[in-house]
C-alpha cells in the first residue's frame, strides 16, 4: 500500500476522533439552556424564563437563580416537562428590583450542569425628575409662575378655580412619585383671621391628602404631594387666590352677609 494514502487515512482518521471528541465535550456542555422572552424589562414587566435540558434525570428539577451584582434578587425550583423543556414566569417588583443594570439568569441542574442569560432592567424609582415652570393663565390679571419638581409624572396644565379659591395641578402620573410646589404669596395663600398662616386642603381626584411644608418666606410657600400612579387633579385650595379673583368674591360674600342681617333686623325687628 501506498505510504501517502496510510498517512493521509491516519491523519483524517485522528481529526475525526477530534471532532467527535470535541462534540461530546459541547453536549455536555450545552446539557441546559436558557433564554429570556426579551432582553430589555422595566419594572412591572413579566420576564418569562425557558430553556431545554439534553437528558431528563428523574425528577430533578431545574434551580433558577436571578442575581444583580452577585445578590439573590429571585429564586425558584422549576419542573422539567417530559419532552425536556421547562418555563418560569417572573413578576420584575419588589423590594429587591431596585436597581438599573445588567441581571443574570443562572439555571443549574444536577451536577455541575449551568446556563446563564442576561437582561437589562430599569425600576420606575429611576424616572425623571423635572425642575421647571409653570405659567398659569390668570385671566383678566395675566399670568403667574409656579417653579416645580415633580418626579413619577408630568405636568400637564395648572388652572385656577376662583369658586374654591384653587390652584388645580393636572398631571399624568406614570408612577407613584411627588410634586414640589414653590407658590408665591402674591397669588395664591392660606390665611387664618388674625392673619398667621393658615394650612392648605390638598384634594386628589376628590380626595383629601396630607402634605409636607418645606419652606415659609415673605413671599412664598413651598409644599410637596405625594401622589399614585393614575392620579390626575391635585387641587391645592387656600383662602386666596389672584386678587381680583379673591377681591370679587370676597366683597359678594360680605355684601350678601349685610344683606341677611339687614333683612333679619327688619324681620324682628320689635315696635313699642
Amino acid at each position: 500500500m501506498d505510504i501517502g494514502n496510510i498517512v493521509s487515512r491516519i491523519f483524517y482518521g485522528v481529526i475525526s476522533l477530534l471532532i467527535i471528541s470535541t462534540g461530546i465535550v459541547f453536549a455536555q456542555e450545552a446539557l441546559i439552556s436558557v433564554q429570556t422572552d426579551d432582553s430589555i424589562y422595566n419594572e412591572g414587566n413579566t420576564i418569562v424564563i425557558s430553556g431545554e435540558v439534553a437528558t431528563i434525570v428523574g425528577d430533578t428539577p431545574v434551580t433558577l437563580q436571578v442575581l444583580f451584582e452577585g445578590n439573590l434578587i429571585d429564586i425558584a425550583q422549576i419542573k422539567v416537562a417530559q419532552d425536556g423543556t421547562y418555563s418560569h414566569t417572573i413578576i420584575a417588583e419588589g423590594p429587591l428590583w431596585n436597581k438599573t443594570g445588567k441581571y443574570l439568569v443562572r439555571v443549574l441542574y444536577g451536577e455541575g450542569n449551568l446556563a446563564e442569560s442576561e437582561f437589562d432592567f430599569t425600576p420606575k424609582s429611576e424616572s425623571i425628575k423635572t425642575t421647571t415652570n409653570f405659567e398659569v393663565d390668570a385671566g383678566s390679571y395675566g399670568t403667574f409662575d409656579v417653579e416645580y419638581i415633580i418626579k413619577g409624572g408630568t405636568v400637564e396644565d395648572m388652572i385656577i378655580d376662583s369658586n374654591m379659591f384653587a390652584l388645580i395641578v393636572q398631571i399624568d402620573s406614570t408612577d407613584e412619585g411627588t410634586i414640589t410646589l414653590d407658590l408665591p404669596r402674591e397669588f395664591i395663600d392660606a390665611k387664618k383671621q388674625d392673619g398667621k398662616d393658615e394650612i392648605f386642603i390638598i384634594l386628589i381626584d376628590g380626595i383629601e391628602v396630607a402634605y409636607q411644608e418645606s419652606s415659609l418666606t415673605s413671599d412664598h410657600r413651598t409644599i410637596t404631594i405625594n401622589f399614585e400612579e393614575g392620579d390626575s387633579d391635585i387641587e391645592i385650595i387656600g383662602t386666596f387666590v389672584v386678587p381680583e379673583f379673591g377681591t370679587i368674591i370676597m366683597t359678594i360674600m360680605i355684601i350678601g352677609i349685610i344683606t341677611v342681617i339687614l333683612a333679619s333686623k327688619n324681620k324682628f325687628q320689635i315696635k313699642i
